[in-house]
C-alpha cells in the first residue's frame, strides 16, 4: 500500500513571512468578491433609482467579460512589470471604476464603471493564482488556493452589509465610496510585504483576438435577453457558442496561449476545465436571488443580500473542510459536486417561487440550506480540481495552467450571466414583471441552471481519476 503525503499545516502558511504575502494575495480576490457580492445587493435599488431593468445582468456580464480580459493580462503583466507593479496598477483601475459606479447617473454610465472593475478584478484574482506559483512551496499550493477560494465566503460578511445596509438608507452610492479605503489599504500592504518579482525584458502580447471572440460569445447571448423574438434568442445563444469554436482552433495554433496544450487533447485537464465551467456556471443562478427574495418574498434589501449570501458561504465552507484532504476524498468531492449542485439548484427553483411557506421559520431554514448547498457543491471539489489541475501540465505550463484557472472561471462567469439573463427575461422577468414577471422565471432559472451542472457528470469522473491512470490511458492512445 502506498504512502500518502501530508502537506504542510495552515500554521506554516499563515505565520511568518508566508503570512504577511497571504495577506496580500488574498487580499485582491477578498476586495474583488466584496465588490460582486455588493453589487448584487444594491442592483434591486440602483436598477430602482436609475432605471436599465431590461440590462439587469448585463451588470454582472460585461463586468465578468473585462475580468477575462484582466485575467489574460495578469501574466503577461506580472512578467513585463513584475508582481508588486502589476498589483498596483490593477489596483488605481478599480479605484477609479468604483468611483464612476459612485457617481453614475443612467444605466450605460454604470456598466463603464462596472467594466473597469472586472478589468482590475480579473487582474487581481489571476495575479493570487499566479504569484501562490513563485512565493510558496508546491506542499503549500492546495491550502494557498483553499484560502484564496475562502476569500468569497468572507465577503459574504461584507458584502451583503455593505450593499444591503447603504441600500436600505436610500444611499446606494456611498456603498461604491466606502471600498476606496480598502484599495488603499490593500495598496499599502502589497507595496510593504509582496515581493517585486523579476521583471522581463519584452514587448507585452496579449492573445487579443481570441479575447475579443470569447467577448462576442457571452455579448452575443446578453443581447439575445433583450429581444422578445424566440428566433432572435435562439440565433444570439446559437452565435454564442459557435464562437467557442473558432477561439479553439486558434488557441491550439498560438504562441501565446490562452489554456495549455494538453486542454485540447483528450484528458484528465481537459475533463477537469469542463467540470470547473459546468460548477461556476451553475452558481450564476445567485444573480437574481436578491431580486426574488425582495419581490416575491417581501424581504429588505440587508436581509436579501445575506439570504444571497449564503451560496457563497457554502463555497467558503466547503473549500476550507475540503482543501489538503487525501485524495480518496478529493475524487469524492470531485464526483459529487455537479450532484449536490443540480439538487440544490432544483430545491430552489420549487421553493422561491412559493410566496407563502418559505419566508420565515422553518421553511426559511429549508431555504438557507438549499442555497448553501449550491454552494457546497462546488466549494467541496474546487481545492482539489485546482490542485489536480497544476498536477496535470508538465513544469513548463505551469504558469499558463495558474493564469488560465481565472480565464476559464470567468468565462465560465459571463456565459452563465448572460445565460441567466436571457432565461428570466425570456420567463417573463421584465414584462410582465413585477410579482408575476419573477414568479414565472423561477423555476425556468432554476431549472435549467441544474440541468446545466448536471452537464459536468461525465468529465467530473474523470477527473476524479489518479493522474498515474490517466498517463497510462494517454499513452495507449485515448
Amino acid at each position: 500500500m502506498s504512502s500518502v503525503a501530508v502537506s504542510p499545516s495552515w500554521r506554516t502558511l499563515l505565520s511568518g513571512r508566508n503570512g504577511t504575502r497571504c495577506l496580500a494575495l488574498a487580499g485582491g480576490t477578498a476586495l474583488h468578491a466584496i465588490n460582486i457580492y455588493m453589487v448584487t445587493t444594491l442592483m434591486p435599488s440602483t436598477v430602482a433609482d436609475i432605471g436599465g431593468m431590461a440590462f439587469y445582468a448585463w451588470n454582472t456580464t460585461l463586468f465578468v467579460i473585462a475580468s477575462i480580459v484582466g485575467a489574460s493580462a495578469a501574466a503577461p503583466l506580472a512578467m513585463r512589470w513584475g508582481g508588486k507593479s502589476a498589483y498596483l496598477l490593477a489596483l488605481g483601475v478599480f479605484a477609479l471604476g468604483t468611483a464612476i459606479c459612485a457617481t453614475a447617473g443612467a444605466m450605460p454610465v454604470l456598466l463603464v464603471g462596472r467594466s473597469l472593475q472586472g478589468l482590475s478584478g480579473g487582474v487581481l484574482v489571476s495575479l493570487a493564482y499566479v504569484l501562490i506559483r513563485a512565493v510558496f512551496e508546491p506542499g503549500l499550493w492546495p491550502r494557498a488556493m483553499g484560502l484564496v477560494s475562502a476569500m468569497w465566503g468572507i465577503a459574504t460578511l461584507s458584502g451583503p452589509a455593505l450593499g444591503g445596509v447603504f441600500a436600505q438608507w436610500g444611499h446606494w452610492r456611498d456603498a461604491f465610496w466606502s471600498l476606496l479605503p480598502v484599495v488603499a489599504l490593500l495598496a499599502v500592504v502589497v507595496a510593504r510585504w509582496l515581493p517585486a518579482g523579476a521583471r522581463h525584458a519584452g514587448p507585452f502580447r496579449l492573445p487579443g483576438l481570441r479575447l475579443f471572440l470569447l467577448t462576442l460569445s457571452a455579448l452575443a447571448i446578453s443581447l439575445a435577453s433583450l429581444s422578445h423574438s424566440r428566433v432572435w434568442q435562439a440565433t444570439g445563444v446559437g452565435l454564442g457558442l459557435l464562437l467557442v469554436w473558432p477561439i479553439i482552433r486558434l488557441d491550439r495554433h498560438a504562441q501565446l496561449r490562452l489554456l495549455p496544450p494538453l486542454a485540447y487533447q483528450p484528458s484528465r485537464l481537459r475533463a477537469i476545465y469542463l467540470v470547473m465551467a459546468a460548477l461556476v456556471v451553475g452558481t450564476n443562478a445567485e444573480i437574481f436571488v436578491p431580486y426574488f427574495l425582495q419581490v416575491i418574498h417581501g424581504h429588505g434589501p440587508l436581509a436579501a443580500g445575506y439570504l444571497t449570501a449564503v451560496m457563497a458561504g457554502g463555497w467558503s465552507f466547503g473549500s476550507t473542510l475540503s482543501a489538503g484532504r487525501g485524495s480518496r476524498f478529493a475524487a469524492w468531492a470531485m464526483r459529487s459536486g455537479p450532484w449536490l449542485m443540480a439538487l440544490s439548484l432544483g430545491a430552489l427553483g420549487l421553493m422561491l417561487r412559493q410566496r407563502d411557506g418559505f419566508g420565515e421559520g422553518a421553511g426559511l431554514l429549508v431555504l438557507c440550506v438549499a442555497m448553501g448547498g449550491v454552494g457546497l457543491g462546488i466549494g467541496l471539489a474546487w481545492p482539489h480540481l485546482l490542485s489536480a489541475l497544476l498536477g496535470s501540465v508538465p513544469a513548463e505550463d505551469g504558469a499558463l495552467a495558474s493564469a488560465s484557472i481565472s480565464t476559464v472561471q470567468l468565462y465560465a462567469m459571463a456565459l452563465g450571466a448572460a445565460l441567466a439573463g436571457l432565461i428570466v427575461n425570456a420567463a417573463g422577468l421584465s414584462d410582465p414583471g413585477g410579482i408575476e414577471g419573477a414568479c414565472r422565471a423561477v423555476p425556468w432559472l432554476f431549472g435549467g441552471f441544474a440541468l446545466l451542472s448536471l452537464l459536468g457528470l461525465p468529465a467530473a469522473r474523470r477527473a476524479a481519476q489518479p493522474l498515474s491512470l490517466d498517463h497510462g490511458r494517454k499513452t495507449h492512445g485515448d
